[in-house]
């Protein structure tokens, strides 16, 4: 049992939150291991050179996250008022989504599981 009164606990809980400019993207259909490579590549990067490898690179991520960083750029300078050029990739990361089963037919009326995977990826931004 929680001490307090309920809004106390809830302006508790909220002055612990993060407030750095972020976005997410919810069911993104390309798997962790895949959104990894990408995000790799950008992690504590300015956010132009973090741009300009998103737009240059060939993996089908790399077009997905490049629009959610668009999107992070956009809420840090629209909902926090901060300069983008300043800014930087502070964490990028990718959890588990649910995972679609489709089944392949294969010889002899057997039947193949296809797993198409998701994921959750999220970027936070900072200021330098």
């Amino acid at each position: 049992m929680a001490k307090g009164h309920r809004s106390q606990i809830k302006r508790e809980r909220n002055a612990q939150k993060d407030t750095r400019p972020s976005a997410k993207l919810s069911y993104a259909r390309v798997s962790v291991q895949k959104a990894c490579f990408v995000l790799d590549a950008i992690r504590g990067k300015d956010v132009q050179t973090a741009l300009a490898i998103l737009a240059y690179n060939p993996r089908y991520a790399s077009s997905v996250i490049e629009k959610l960083l668009k999107s992070a750029i956009a809420n840090a300078e629209n909902n926090n008022g901060l300069d983008a050029e300043n800014l930087y990739v502070a964490e990028c990361y990718a959890n588990k989504g649910p995972t679609m089963k489709r089944v392949r037919p294969r010889a002899q009326g057997r039947a193949y599981r296809i797993e198409k995977r998701m994921s959750h990826i999220t970027i936070v931004l900072d200021e330098r």
